[in-house]
C-alpha cells in the first residue's frame, strides 16, 4: 500500500506546485489591472495635493526621455502614509513594470514601462556598443527617415534585423537607431491602429504618442516623436 501511496501524494503535490507557480508568475508578469493602476494613482493625487503641487518621483538627469524621467518613488508614498503595499506588478516588488508618471505638469497620470522591453533594447545596445568601440563606426544600413535609421544586423551578429514585442498589439516591432546611436522602437504600426480605433482631433506637428496612453496603460518607451500627415503616422522632423 505505502509504495502506491506516497508516489501519488507526490504526483499530486509537484500538480498543485506546477499550478500555483505559473499564477504567481503570472500575477507578476501580467499588466497591472484598474484597481492596482487607480490606487497608485489615487495616492500620487493626494501627494501632489499634499505637498504643494510636488511629486513622488525619483530624480533623474534632465535629458531623460519623458516615458521614462518620472518614475514614481513608493517609498515615499508609502511613508507619506498614502500607500500601504506596493502593487505585485511593480518592479520593486518582483514584477515587470515600472510605475511612471507622464504629462506632469498637468494631469500627472500614472503608467507603466514594461521592463522586458527596457531589458531588450540594452541587449542590442550592448551588442552596438561593442561593436562600435571596436570598428569606431555605427553599422548602419538604410535610412528609414531623417535622423531614423536601420542597423546591419549581420555586422551585429543577429540572425535577423532587431525586433522587440508590442506591449500594445504583440506584433513585433522594428528597432531603428538614431544619429546619437541610440536604440529607438517603431511605433507607427500601433499608431496606425490606434488613429483608425478611437476618435482623436491631432493635428500635423503634434506629437501623436499620447493617443497611445490615453488608450492604454503602457508607455511607448524608447519611441522618437511621432506625428500624423494625411491621416499616417510619420517621424517628426529630426536632425539627419
Amino acid at each position: 500500500m505505502n509504495t502506491v501511496k506516497y508516489p501519488i501524494m507526490l504526483l499530486v503535490l509537484v500538480l498543485l506546485s506546477g499550478c500555483m507557480f505559473p499564477q504567481s508568475e503570472k500575477a507578476a508578469n501580467s499588466l497591472p489591472n484598474d484597481a492596482q493602476l487607480a490606487q497608485v494613482q489615487n495616492a500620487v493625487d493626494k501627494f501632489k495635493q499634499q505637498q504643494s503641487g510636488r511629486l513622488p518621483i525619483k530624480t533623474k538627469p534632465e535629458e531623460t526621455p519623458v516615458f521614462q524621467k518620472y518614475q514614481i518613488d513608493f517609498t515615499r508614498l508609502k511613508e507619506a502614509g498614502l500607500l500601504m503595499e506596493i502593487p505585485g506588478t511593480a518592479f520593486e516588488n518582483g514584477g515587470y513594470y515600472q510605475y511612471i508618471i507622464i504629462k506632469p505638469e498637468t494631469e500627472a497620470k500614472v503608467k507603466v514601462v514594461d521592463l522586458r522591453i527596457t531589458e531588450k533594447i540594452r541587449e542590442i545596445e550592448t551588442k552596438l556598443h561593442f561593436y562600435e568601440e571596436k570598428n569606431q563606426f555605427t553599422p548602419y544600413k538604410e535610412r528609414i527617415a531623417p535622423g531614423v535609421y536601420s542597423l546591419d544586423h549581420e555586422k551585429l551578429n543577429l540572425d535577423g534585423p532587431p525586433t522587440v514585442k508590442s506591449p500594445y498589439s504583440g506584433e513585433l516591432l522594428p528597432l531603428y537607431v538614431n544619429g546619437s546611436g541610440d536604440v529607438l522602437i517603431d511605433y507607427r504600426k500601433d499608431l496606425n491602429s490606434f488613429l483608425k480605433e478611437y476618435d482623436h482631433s491631432y493635428d500635423t506637428g503634434e506629437d501623436i504618442r499620447y493617443l497611445l496612453t490615453q488608450h492604454s496603460a503602457v508607455a511607448p518607451v524608447y519611441s522618437p516623436p511621432y506625428t500624423i500627415e494625411n491621416g499616417e503616422p510619420v517621424f517628426m522632423q529630426q536632425a539627419p
